[in-house]
């Protein structure tokens, strides 16, 4: 696809935020003005089995509740031209970005980080669905502490070893793919997720992947090989019995979510740091707003958008309730007037509907819409005003 596209479904799209082998993700505003990450999928993923598969993921993933570290499932078509996905916008950076740009996190950061991640993964496991693309990208890091993103995709994971690379791409990251799943097994299970995260926090805690190389290939021959042990170099000594356990060739080997948990939280227990203590540790570390839409700051098609509809909309609607004179004020009682008067505090300065002396700001009115008439909300604020001022009592 060339450029930006202007719409994807219901979303007026800003800008672009990445793009990689699934496809391309962008910043965008719903309807109401909320903003939303959209991800338009590859069009070689695209085949009538992986659409329903994407379907019925896209359902199951709207129940997930229990945590706040997966961003939340909005809306997708799975049979537009181009598959879409709506998730929700979580401003900041990812971990990629961040160990890359200031280094690898200490072990207590790394404990914290891991044991937030694996409470997220157990409530999209409690649903029936697994993550299958764990990996640095796939973190964002903000003022909240870290959200999985991405969640929702696994549909289009569940590809054989054949299809895992397109024109130079590698598609699902196999550097982080669990054995099982790089040698192209498609029932994986929650362990591939425990080895995924695994992966995450190795890169965390060392800056490296388990496993790599210069062609995919060469790290899939890697991974599939229960001979060659995970790199596992600059890693922390109090956080080597954990992720070796989680980078376990066989599935069968690697600990629980539960169990990742306990470990991390054993590991922050070591240093005297309570899990809430770590995490306010981890946001203070790496908390970031970057990306994150600037007030005042929407996208100019948003509001050409919004113009054109305010304009068509006075011009085409018939006339409604406010567009009738609203009912006269009543007149004052002369008996209550006289009384207010008398009731009032004579070091009051009398009210008026003038304004007070002192620094003044011009308010420009909008020019009418309609020929001969101004809008219906003017005409009703001037009237509310006149009636107001002429009240003393406010």
């Amino acid at each position: 696809m060339n450029g930006v596209p202007e719409q994807i479904g219901r979303y007026v799209v800003e800008r672009e935020l990445g793009s990689g082998g699934m496809g391309e993700v962008y910043l965008a505003y719903s309807p109401a003005g909320d903003p939303v990450a959209v991800k338009l999928i590859r069009s070689d993923r695209l085949d009538p089995v992986t659409r329903a598969r994407f379907e019925k993921e896209a359902l199951i993933a709207r129940t997930v509740v229990g945590t706040n570290r997966v961003a939340r499932f909005l809306e997708a078509d799975p049979y537009a031209e181009r598959p879409w996905l709506a998730m929700e916008y979580v401003p900041g950076q990812t971990l990629l970005t961040y160990v890359d740009e200031h280094g690898p996190l200490s072990a207590p950061l790394v404990a914290s980080l891991g044991a937030l991640l694996a409470e997220g993964l157990q409530a999209v496991h409690a649903v029936g669905l697994l993550h299958r693309d764990l990996k640095p990208q796939n973190v964002m890091l903000g003022t909240y502490g870290p959200i999985l993103i991405d969640f929702g995709l696994g549909a289009f994971l569940d590809t054989s070893k054949d299809t895992l690379s397109h024109s130079g791409m590698i598609i699902g990251t196999v550097r982080c793919m669990p054995p099982e799943q790089a040698l192209g097994r498609t029932k994986v299970k929650e362990s591939a997720d425990v080895y995924g995260l695994g992966t995450v926090l190795l890169y965390a805690a060392t800056g490296h992947y388990p496993y790599d190389g210069a062609r995919w290939e060469a790290i899939v021959g890697q991974v599939a090989n229960p001979d060659h042990a995970p790199d596992l170099s600059g890693l922390s000594e109090a956080l080597v019995p954990l992720i070796s356990s989680m980078l376990a060739h066989d599935p069968a080997d690697r600990p629980s979510l539960d169990a990742v948990m306990a470990g991390c939280t054993s590991v922050l227990s070591a240093v005297g740091l309570s899990p809430m203590e770590a995490r306010h540790a981890l946001i203070d570390a790496t908390a970031t707003n970057e990306g994150a839409p600037a007030p005042g700051n929407a996208p100019s098609a948003v509001w050409e958008r919004l113009t054109e509809q305010a304009v068509g909309l006075d011009e085409d609607e018939p006339d409604g309730p406010l567009d009738s004179p609203p009912p006269a004020a009543p007149e004052p009682n002369k008996e209550e007037a006289a009384a207010v008067t008398e009731d009032a505090d004579v070091s009051d300065p009398p009210v008026s509907s003038t304004v007070s002396p002192g620094p003044t700001t011009e308010v420009p009115v909008p020019a009418p819409r309609k020929p001969g008439r101004p809008p219906a909300s003017l005409r009703v604020a001037e009237e509310l005003r006149a009636r107001y001022a002429a009240q003393p009592g406010l």
